[in-house]
């Protein structure tokens, strides 16, 4: 037995998978950043040498700093992926859209006509 969604369960699907991405790489980049701002404190009850302990530290900023960046990359792949989900679904703007041409075809229409029958009928041709 097949299971086939229904547009609605893609499009909820979807916007669920968005909500989740962007909770994840928030939470990512507050808990890398709490980390980072961790290790500015002076620690000095530590048995590791001066010089060990400041390259551990700078090393775990690093990968934070890293995974923050990379959150970051994540949230602006996100915003990319929202604009281009509604550019290419956002049916009720290409409806109005779609009727507004069609109202000015029909306009124009009229007009063109009422011009041929003043020229056909005029003395002037």
């Amino acid at each position: 037995m097949s299971s086939t969604r229904t547009p609605t369960q893609s499009k909820e699907a979807l916007l669920k998978s968005y909500s989740t991405r962007l909770k994840e790489d928030i939470k990512s980049m507050l808990e890398n950043f709490e980390e980072i701002l961790k290790l500015a404190k002076i620690d000095t009850e530590t048995n590791l040498s001066k010089l060990v302990q400041c390259e551990q530290e700078a090393y775990e900023m690093q990968v934070r700093a890293a995974n923050m960046v990379r959150a970051g990359e994540s949230l602006l792949k996100l915003v990319s992926d929202i604009k281009q989900y509604l550019i290419l679904n956002d049916f009720l703007s290409q409806n109005e859209c779609d009727q507004k041409l069609a109202n000015l075809r029909d306009d124009m229409a009229t007009e063109l006509y009422d011009l041929e029958e003043e020229y056909f009928t005029s003395v002037h041709k």
